[in-house]
């Protein structure tokens, strides 16, 4: 029987989301990978439970992850019955739509139809009542946005999830959802983009949108699915995700010029102790703009890696200047 870490809230830090009510951990774990039907069951369920003894209190999904799809979201339903359903409450729980899930017309982007339909498969899956949070994951272009964000607000009211949010959207799509919620009476609580050292779309004005409407952000692949760790330093691996059959990830995108850059963000990773994964969430994190940082796991040391960048001081000024100098050469 699992007992949670008594002092599992001492050493997390919590930042509110938006205007909200609702704090949210700086570290939130992802279950997007190693969660899957196809992965060990008792490897993912070691990792949620680490995850939760270090103060992670939000978990992140949704309908379409796996593989197969749909299995990450079984596998996760799983781990609650067995060891979690004492602590739901101390839990944030979010699942998406908006990808394809199933054949048809009725299978994808963002219809009334589609959402209401798939959050009902996902609480199934996951065997609850609600989610915490409930998103659009991505802008559908021919669907109104007014049928997309009514269906959200429709599964608040029916008490389906506590608060929704809208993910990979540009800022004017952001400032419109947002704009639409609010007059429905549910506010947009969160937005979830990616965002790392190498993929900075969303200072290019989306964190003013989201300053503005008082819209949180939990940013996806902050380690640039791995490129801002250690992992790369002396090149690709044959074990490496890059010189497999990942989607997510080519060896096109780890260049001698990537790598040289990594090498020497490593350098400030050293001086201040800490490994270049850590600086990169460092990074991420740095002036509060973001709320939470993202982050998926393959095994329980990469949870621990992540938690332990918050032990680090901020970023000084002289830091972030010699980071922005690397990137920009």
């Amino acid at each position: 029987m699992y007992t949670a870490n008594t002092e599992r809230y001492e050493n997390m830090k919590y930042n509110r989301c938006g205007r909200s009510g609702l704090q949210l951990p700086a570290i939130s774990l992802g279950l997007w990978h190693n969660f899957g039907g196809n992965d060990v069951f008792e490897n993912g369920r070691a990792m949620v439970r680490r995850a939760f003894d270090l103060g992670i209190t939000h978990f992140d999904l949704a309908n379409n992850y796996g593989p197969p799809a749909g299995s990450a979201e079984e596998t996760f339903g799983s781990i609650l019955k067995k060891d979690f359903q004492p602590y739901r409450d101390e839990m944030i729980i979010s699942s998406k739509a908006g990808y394809y899930m199933w054949p048809g017309p009725y299978g994808e982007w963002g219809s009334r139809k589609y959402l209401v339909s798939s959050l009902d498969q996902s609480l199934k899956r996951m065997g609850l009542d609600y989610v915490d949070i409930f998103y659009h994951h991505r802008p559908d272009p021919n669907t109104p946005l007014e049928e997309t964000m009514s269906a959200l607000d429709h599964l608040v009211r029916q008490g389906k999830a506590l608060y929704v949010g809208i993910s990979n959207y540009r800022p004017e799509e952001t400032r419109k959802a947002a704009r639409i919620l609010r007059e429905l009476g549910t506010p947009c609580l969160i937005h979830q983009p990616n965002y790392s050292m190498m993929s900075r779309w969303i200072e290019d004005g989306l964190q003013d949108v989201l300053d503005e409407e008082g819209i949180g952000s939990i940013v996806f692949s902050p380690l640039q699915q791995g490129i801002l760790t250690d992992r790369y330093l002396n090149g690709i691996t044959s074990d490496s995700r890059a010189a497999g059959a990942s989607v997510f990830l080519s060896e096109k995108q780890i260049t001698d010029d990537t790598i040289g850059k990594v090498r020497r963000l490593n350098e400030i990773a050293e001086a201040r102790g800490q490994k270049m994964s850590q600086l990169a969430l460092s990074w991420v994190l740095r002036g509060g703009r973001v709320t939470s940082a993202l982050i998926g796991a393959s095994k329980v040391s990469q949870i621990e890696d992540a938690v332990g960048s918050l032990a680090a001081p901020e970023l000084s000024a002289e830091e972030l200047q010699k980071i922005e100098e690397i990137l920009r050469a």
